[in-house]
């Protein structure tokens, strides 16, 4: 049988999706032997050959050479292998094309069938290991629907959705389907016949990620960003540092009147993002990440990275922040577990006495800045 306008269509394939024609041959003629077995009985001993060069599809009849024929099906005598091949001995196979009227049409429906679910499973597979390649990156996309608290995000031109899980949703923020949506790419998992993407907008990465698409500056590494602490939809705390003096690592984050940072707060609903200049002394570190109070004195066990701090009276709540807000994220930041009092309260505390009384470093595995 000559297809030629088939095998055309494979190389057209080939050229538009990138599916090499190779792995349509293998899959139709599998597919093409359970057609024919299924048209002509499961018992038959057929083998299918698709021949891209000449353009033609051959069936053949499989048979085992025996002595005696006892399964005419998947059997031949030696007498009658001999007419078609003379050197043969009992126990081989033997192939023989044979030409069944109707099984163009089969080959037709069949490879339909078969291209077409070769091609969603191509497609999806590139898809997949595209998005596999994008983890710990922002995309968008369009809200498709919503099931239950579940939001299913269409990031992939039909054919990937992204699962926005409860766990990963901002409080207070609204999703509807049509809308679009920037998302941070926690998780590809390969499923077998697809993927699942877990993303989210909650991860202190998506901060990272947008800061990154706003300043120049740390996409072209001069400014880094050392560390991201979030509580979302409400407060973000951001410490950067900048690899040349010359170039102010807080007003790049700002940008010019603002525009940059007021770029990513707009992304994120309105979350307030305070930008602390990092700093290799943890002490000071600590003083900074406290912003916008200002601090009297940190003073820091190195053993248990716990710290200790003194702030103005009238900056107490201001540091601690509302429901300990400010001071959570500050010990987030510096990865230091911080204790702020005021400075009257520290005046009658044991614990605290020695940094009211010292000045300087104490010697030991405590040390202070004032």
């Amino acid at each position: 049988m000559t297809h030629k306008d088939f095998f055309l269509a494979l190389e057209d394939l080939e050229r538009e999706k990138g599916i090499s024609t190779e792995i349509f041959v293998e899959a139709l003629e599998s597919a093409l032997v359970s057609a024919y077995k299924k048209n002509y009985g499961e018992a038959s001993g057929i083998s299918v050959k698709l021949l891209p060069e000449r353009n033609e599809i051959k069936v053949f009849s499989v048979k085992t050479v025996v002595e005696t024929v006892e399964d005419p099906e998947n059997e031949i005598s030696l007498e009658d292998a001999k007419s078609i091949k003379n050197r043969v001995k009992v126990g081989e196979l033997i192939s023989q094309e044979i030409k069944p009227k109707s099984f163009g049409r089969i080959a037709a429906q069949t490879a339909k069938q078969v291209i077409i679910q070769k091609l969603r499973d191509a497609e999806r597979n590139v898809a997949v290991n595209e998005f596999t390649e994008k983890e710990n990156e922002i995309l968008t996309g369009e809200i498709r629907r919503i099931e239950g608290k579940n939001v299913y995000i269409d990031i992939g031109k039909g054919l990937m959705e992204g699962l926005l899980m409860p766990a990963d949703q901002v409080p207070g923020e609204k999703y509807a389907a049509g809308g679009r949506l920037k998302v941070y790419v926690k998780k590809v998992r390969n499923m077998g016949k697809g993927a699942q993407i877990i993303v989210s907008r909650t991860s202190s990465g998506l901060v990272k990620r947008l800061f990154e698409n706003e300043v120049p500056e740390i996409r072209q590494n001069v400014i880094t960003i050392k560390a991201v602490a979030r509580d979302p939809g409400n407060r973000t705390k951001i410490a950067v540092h900048s690899l040349d003096a010359t170039v102010d690592a807080i007003g790049s984050c700002v940008g010019n009147k603002g525009a940059r940072v007021n770029a990513v707060v707009e992304e994120l609903g309105g979350e307030k993002i305070d930008i602390i200049p990092w700093c290799e002394d943890p002490l000071e570190f600590i003083a900074r990440a406290l912003s916008p109070a200002k601090v009297l004195i940190v003073q820091a066990n190195y053993d248990d990275k716990s710290a200790k701090v003194i702030v103005p009276d009238d900056k107490l709540s201001l540091a601690i922040g509302k429901e300990g807000q400010n001071a959570r994220l500050a010990a987030r930041l510096t990865s230091w577990k911080i204790d702020v009092k005021s400075l009257t309260q520290s005046k009658t505390m044991p614990e605290f006495a020695d940094m009211n009384e010292s000045s300087g470093k104490p010697e030991g595995e405590s040390a202070e800045t004032l």
